[in-house]
């Protein structure tokens, strides 16, 4: 079994908890709202590393993380960008399983017909009343289940 951790929003918080959580992961995305070029040295110490670009993500240090990106672990491919309501459905490749994406802040898993929607929350400073999130993805002879850890409670 292959494990992906997802993170997203760190708005330049690396958590300790966020780190534990990660630790051990195969490949790790990050759904944008980054913060600064610590967190994604942090975070690629730990695993394979895949990022996107959020809104907040300016400056020289972001100008090369895409708007989007594609990966395949264990046979199962994923498209991950920041703001759901970028995604253009009609195109994506057909062979996408899982999408990742980040901005609302708020953690959901969803299963919409053949495709895994994943947004692990915030794993940087608290918004609202809103969990401290991340997430993982479980790969296992191509088929995936998605996971929300709560890493801080709701205040």
């Amino acid at each position: 079994m292959l494990r992906i951790g997802v993170i997203s929003d760190t708005h330049g918080l690396l958590r300790p908890e966020a780190i534990d959580f990660l630790a051990g992961s195969d490949a790790i995305v990050h759904g944008g709202d980054i913060g600064n070029a610590d967190i994604l040295a942090r975070l690629a110490a730990l695993a394979p590393l895949t990022v996107v670009r959020g809104n907040n993500d300016k400056g020289g240090w972001a100008a090369g993380v895409p708007a989007s990106a594609t990966l395949e672990v264990g046979g199962v491919r994923l498209y991950a960008l920041h703001d759901i309501a970028d995604l253009d459905a009609a195109a994506l490749p057909g062979d996408v399983e899982v999408i990742v994406y980040g901005h609302s802040h708020r953690p959901l898993v969803e299963q919409r017909g053949a495709v895994l929607y994943l947004n692990p929350g915030s794993a940087g400073p608290r918004r609202f009343s809103l969990p401290v999130t991340a997430a993982e993805l479980l790969v296992d002879g191509g088929q995936v289940r998605a996971n929300i850890a709560l890493l801080i409670p709701r205040a």
